[in-house]
C-alpha cells in the first residue's frame, strides 16, 4: 500500500491498517530511499509506503525519523514500534531479519570486504551532490568510479554479488540511474565512456532487466523532468503519482 502523493505540512498523518506491515517513509526519487525499496521488494516483504514532502516536511515526521530524512522505517509489532533510519542501516537489518534471498555474503572477510567498498563509494554520492549544487566534481564522479570497475574486473562476475545481484549491486544502482541527471546539468560536458567502464556499462544493462531494479525505476526522461523542476523551484514530488 501506498500513501500516492508526497505529504507536506500541514498534512495529517496517514492512518495505516493495524495489520504489522512494516512503514516505509520514503520520497519516490530519493537514491536512499530507493535503497530500502529495493531490499523490501527483492525479499518480497510487504509494506506500507508513506511518500514525504522533502521540501514542506509534515510537521509529525518527527516522530517517526527524529533527523526529518528519508528513508525511515517504522517496525509495527516490535516494543515500542520504533523506527530506523540510515539507507545502509535499514538494508542490512530488513537483510538480516528476513534470510530470504540473502543480499550480504555470508562469509566474513567477504561480507566486511562489501561494506568496505560502500564505504568507498561515498566519494561517488559526495560528487554527485557537487555536480547538482555546483556543476563540478565530474572529474571526482570518474576516478571514484573507476574503484568499482577494477573491483568487478577483480571479481570476474557479472555483478559484484556475483552471478546475480547483491547489496552492492543494490545500494549503488540509484547512483548509475541517475546518470541521466549529470548529463542534464553538465550538458555537453558530461562524458561517460563505456571503453573505459565497460564492466559498469555491462552492470548497468543488466540491472535496468532485473526484476527488483524495475520494481522501483524511473526512466532517464522522469528523473530529468525532476531535477528540471527542482532547479527551477517547483519541483514537482507527485510526477509519477
Amino acid at each position: 500500500m501506498s500513501s500516492g502523493k508526497h505529504l507536506g505540512k500541514g498534512s495529517s498523518k496517514p492512518v495505516l491498517p493495524d495489520d504489522g506491515k512494516l512503514r516505509l517513509f520514503s520520497m519516490r526519487f530519493c537514491p536512499y530511499a530507493q535503497r530500502a525499496h529495493f531490499v523490501l521488494n527483492a525479499k518480497k516483504v510487504p509494506y506500507h509506503t508513506v511518500y514525504i514532502n522533502l521540501t514542506e516536511k509534515p510537521e509529525w515526521l518527527v516522530e517517526v525519523s527524529p533527523l526529518l530524512k528519508v528513508p525511515a522505517l517504522q517496525l509495527p509489532g516490535e516494543k515500542g514500534e520504533p523506527s530506523l533510519i540510515e539507507s545502509l542501516i535499514i538494508a542490512e537489518y530488513l537483510d538480516e531479519k528476513y534470510p530470504q534471498n540473502p543480499l550480504l555474503p555470508k562469509d566474513p572477510l567477504k561480507r566486511a570486504e562489501d561494506k568496505i567498498l560502500l564505504e568507498r563509494f561515498s566519494a561517488i554520492t559526495n560528487a554527485f551532490m557537487k555536480i547538482l549544487l555546483h556543476s563540478t566534481g565530474l572529474d571526482d564522479y570518474w576516478l571514484a568510479l573507476e574503484i568499482f570497475e577494477k573491483e568487478l574486473v577483480k571479481r570476474g562476475t557479472p555483478f559484484f554479488g556475483g552471478d546475480r545481484p547483491g547489496f552492492v549491486d543494490y545500494m549503488i544502482w540509484p547512483w548509475l540511474e541517475r546518470l541521466a541527471v549529470i548529463g542534464f546539468i553538465l550538458e555537453d560536458s558530461y562524458n561517460f565512456d563505456a571503453k573505459r567502464f565497460p564492466r559498469i556499462a555491462n552492470l548497468i544493462d543488466l540491472l535496468k532487466a532485473d526484476d527488483v531494479v524495475k520494481s522501483f525505476y524511473a526512466t532517464p526522461e522522469q528523473h530529468i523532468e525532476f531535477w528540471r523542476g527542482r532547479k527551477s523551484g517547483n519541483t514537482n514530488y507527485d510526477l509519477l503519482a
